[in-house]
């Protein structure tokens, strides 16, 4: 639909009507918040002239070859993906407050979640929620109120942003204690569970790519202390790594943007939140059902809502409001466009470009701190130590439009020097070379 404006008659017609002149109609806003200054806008264009325009600055814009991850990757989007999503049906579909007369969108929540059950290996996955930090920290929130305890352990391998969204949760109210990492991977000896810890909380892969070998010890060890285990995990990686229903994890969660989302500059994303059947009715968000009516014809259902809009607010499990539709069906439709097998290529691809280009710089003369020569347990992303700084390796590859990676510099001063690389199935021999180059110069 083309923008049409409004002419100055049909605006002194409007405001006749409603009995108003334009200062009033604005009086509510503070004087100090007006721009009283004459906007030094350029002259109107016809549309093939903004059209044109358009373009020139589409031209401008770099497109980055990126090597930068962090729960954010550059993943190919197979072109149907992006056909259906706009559809007019999905592309506008909120979330259905007289939920029965949507069974559109019921049943493409239905769908999503049972293909999500079947990637984790989990018993129940709700309707999504906003990104990987809050799912994590929902699942938090959910641990807590199960076990009726205070205490939460988190390993320092989990992605620095989600532990900030997760003590932004519980600060003030819960005590939170870290498991140190030791060589890249958490450190056992540094995990001491007790009556009051409520849950255990890892990711692996890590945020530092590397494997989490120890995990069935810990997962072990929390169980014995009647504490939960939650796993934030890469979805990719599903492809070649155990899942969490293999390691028997309560509460498993994920940022979904790389299950056929565009980076978009951050989001929106997609939080995948799965648990065990038996904590279903703890669960935060939406579940839809399938079931039959009175003449035996399929229908899809909301089956829970546990928000405080829904149900008395004492028996409410999480504010959560959204159920991110869109995103959720986007990674439904890439899941269907790459089935199992797609999802095993591009973790395998994935996971054998990353260790190529780690080879080649390892050999160029480079140090991976955490993934000494002979012993290199990562999935995609992997730590770099420039000696020369981070902050000019990112200045050098941005002049040769390659985007490197994430300094770690930013987030903990032992990282010093250190550059969190990440490679998907996108990325070229060549452009892996390439990226060899910049680094070297």
């Amino acid at each position: 639909m083309n923008f049409i404006s409004v002419t100055p008659s049909e605006r002194k017609e409007m405001l006749e009507v409603i009995g108003k002149g334009i200062d009033e109609l604005f009086a509510a806003i503070p004087d100090e918040l007006r721009e009283r200054s004459v906007l030094n806008l350029p002259t109107p264009l016809s549309e093939l002239e903004a059209k044109e325009e358009t373009r020139k600055l589409e031209k401008a814009n770099k497109n980055l070859k990126c090597f930068a991850g962090g729960g954010v990757y550059d993943h190919y989007i197979p072109s149907v993906v992006d056909h259906i999503i706009r559809r007019p049906e999905f592309y506008t579909a909120y979330t259905p407050y007289q939920a029965e007369v949507s069974q559109g969108t019921l049943q493409a929540m239905f769908e999503y979640q049972s293909m999500i059950c079947e990637l984790t290996n989990m018993d129940v996955s709700n309707a999504s929620i906003y990104d990987g930090a809050t799912a994590l920290a929902e699942g938090i929130c959910m641990a807590i109120a199960i076990s009726g305890r205070s205490k939460v352990i988190l390993g320092e391998g989990i992605n620095p942003r989600y532990i900030e969204v997760v003590n932004t949760y519980l600060a003030g109210r819960y005590p939170i204690k870290t498991i140190p990492i030791k060589g890249g991977v958490t450190d056992l000896e540094g995990l001491e569970i007790d009556e009051e810890t409520a849950c255990v909380v890892l990711q692996h892969p890590n945020y530092l790519g590397n494997l989490e070998w120890a995990l069935p010890s810990i997962i072990e060890k929390a169980h014995a202390r009647d504490a939960l285990a939650i796993m934030s995990f890469d979805p990719i990686s599903l492809g070649i790594l155990k899942t969490p229903g293999e390691y028997g994890v309560d509460i498993a969660t994920a940022e979904g943007q790389s299950l056929g989302l565009p980076m978009s500059l951050g989001g929106p994303h997609l939080g995948i939140f799965t648990a065990k059947r038996e904590f279903i009715r703890k669960m935060p968000g939406r579940i839809a059902g399938k079931t039959v009516d009175g003449k035996g014809n399929t229908g899809y259902v909301m089956a829970l809502q546990t928000r405080e809009q829904h149900i008395r607010r004492e028996k409410a499990t999480s504010n959560i409001c959204t159920n991110q539709q869109l995103c959720a069906l986007t990674a439904a439709l890439y899941l269907t466009a790459l089935g199992g097998e797609g999802i095993r290529e591009v973790a395998n691809q994935t996971t054998q470009k990353a260790h190529y280009l780690a080879l080649r710089l390892e050999n160029a003369g480079f140090e991976l701190p955490y993934n000494k020569k002979g012993r290199k347990s990562f999935f995609r992303e992997f730590v770099v130590e420039i000696p020369y700084g981070v902050d000019k390796a990112i200045e050098l590859g941005l002049k040769e439009g390659y985007l490197v990676g994430i300094n770690l510099t930013n987030f903990k001063d032992e990282w010093k020097n250190h550059l969190l690389i990440s490679v998907t199935e996108k990325r070229t021999k060549e452009e892996m070379d390439r990226l060899l180059e910049i680094l070297s110069m």
